[in-house]
């Protein structure tokens, strides 16, 4: 039998190699997926410690939980929300900020765990796939989450500072298609395939981060996100049970990572987001007036 040419560029002898199978990965959005609350709007208090924001303000960001709670927030909510944010935030020093932001997260953040997303996390990692958190709210705040859940990556907002103040410019925001869009250049970067990949979201918002994936998932959906899901046969999932998470990794005798926070400008961003809580209510004062 006559002998078969070698392939080009290998050199005679050498077995052909199997082509590297493609990585997967598991998207989780965070406020109302993983944790029990708008992660932004949880630093009100801090911030009117801090003489950042006033008593009017922290008034506000408790009505706008309860708003967020009950129904979040729609793309033009969301889009008053970001300019809001972007006012405000002129002209904060970002050393204080920074200062709130490590005094405070842990013991905000801990006890907002969704014991269901926690378990989901460790899933899929058992299962070889990479976790990575995709947030709207600020880097600072969502880096550290990702390090308490050890998980690979973490895309979130960044929030532009000079000579250690806020400019009040957005660097990335990360919301709707720019999430989406975020994804497919980490994929690319990692090697995921998509279609075998995993989403978690609770919004509507997050219909571009849901569709990009083969396995999407609603969590605690608002009613639009609800409507698509069912539409689209997605699963529903119900998560109800936040818990300390040092807690419940020391009940399992886990090794608890120590909580990592991100130095420099970027710290501060996603704890300014706690003030947007006043432009949700600003704006749905509004739209209420013009409707009545």
């Amino acid at each position: 039998m006559e002998n078969q040419a070698e392939p080009p560029g290998r050199p005679a002898g050498q077995p052909l190699q199997a082509p590297r199978p493609a990585r997967t990965a598991a998207f989780f959005d965070l406020d109302k997926t993983i944790i029990a609350k708008s992660s932004a709007l949880a630093f009100s208090k801090p911030l009117y410690r801090g003489g950042l924001i006033n008593r009017r303000a922290v008034l506000k960001s408790a009505y706008a939980q309860f708003v967020f709670l009950a129904g979040g927030a729609d793309h033009d909510q969301m889009e008053r929300m970001r300019e809001y944010l972007s006012a405000l935030s002129r002209g904060w020093n970002v050393q204080q900020v920074q200062e709130i932001v490590a005094e405070t997260l842990h013991g905000l953040i801990d006890p907002l765990i969704y014991v269901e997303a926690a378990s989901l996390i460790e899933e899929h990692h058992a299962a070889g796939r990479d976790v990575v958190i995709v947030s709207s709210s600020g880097a600072e705040l969502v880096e550290p989450i990702g390090a308490m859940l050890g998980a690979d990556h973490v895309i979130a907002t960044r929030l532009e500072a000079r000579d250690g103040y806020y400019t009040g410019e957005i660097e990335y925001y990360a919301y709707g298609a720019n999430k989406a869009a975020a994804i497919r250049e980490l994929a690319k970067t990692e090697d995921y395939d998509l279609e075998r990949s995993y989403a978690y979201s609770d919004s509507v918002t997050d219909l571009p981060l849901l569709e990009t994936v083969g396995h999407p998932s609603a969590v605690n959906p608002d009613r639009a996100l609800r409507r698509e899901a069912l539409s689209r046969e997605w699963p529903v999932l119900a998560f109800s049970r936040p818990v300390r998470l040092r807690a419940r990794w020391g009940a399992a005798g886990a090794r608890i990572p120590a909580l990592r926070l991100p130095s420099g400008p970027v710290l501060a961003a996603a704890a300014i987001g706690a003030a947007t809580a006043a432009g949700l209510v600003w704006y749905s004062s509004r739209r209420r007036i013009r409707t009545a």
